[in-house]
């Protein structure tokens, strides 16, 4: 059996409250726009999570309200604030307890492009990978059994897209 998972970063938040708290802090316009596109992306290719692991934070909460709209399916979804701001090692422990075949993780940066990096055998060939702006999403497979069995530098990268992809600005 193949294991998908689909690594999205929040999408562009606001910064327009400076009393806010940063877990608090919503998307804004080109971040809602872009999470809507990235939702029908994922739907149009049919990448459909069983499971969605997330950051407990208001940004990631919004990023998945608006890309689950595009999806015929509604998966379970874990609200952790483990996820908030977590490191690649953090991310990983995460998901070898998920317990389904195609996995999303919604989350920051610097953890999940670190995350992303480190669990490819190769990077994406695209020039923001690295960086993984806000609403870029990998998508990458795994062979075998389990997420509990996943591990660095295993999983082969099948698409990556950023918002910007799509000229949605």
């Amino acid at each position: 059996m193949t294991l998908r998972l689909i690594l999205t970063r929040h999408a562009k938040s606001s910064w327009g409250d400076a009393l806010l708290d940063d877990h608090d802090r919503p998307l804004n316009d080109r971040g809602r726009r872009s999470a809507t596109t990235i939702g029908r992306w994922l739907a149009m290719q049919d990448y459909l999570p069983d499971l969605v692991l997330s950051s407990d934070a208001a940004r990631t909460r919004e990023t998945w309200a608006l890309m689950s709209e595009a999806m015929a399916t509604r998966p379970d979804v874990v609200w952790s604030r483990d996820l908030y701001l977590a490191p690649a090692g953090t991310m990983m422990r995460v998901l070898q307890a998920a317990n389904a075949t195609t996995v999303m993780m919604l989350g920051h940066n610097p953890g999940i492009a670190g995350f992303a990096a480190m669990l490819a055998k190769y990077p994406a060939a695209h020039p923001r990978f690295r960086d993984y702006p806000t609403g870029a999403t990998t998508v990458m497979t795994f062979g075998g059994g389990t997420f509990s069995q996943v591990d660095w530098g295993t999983g082969t990268i099948v698409d990556f897209v950023t918002p910007r992809d799509f000229r949605i600005d």
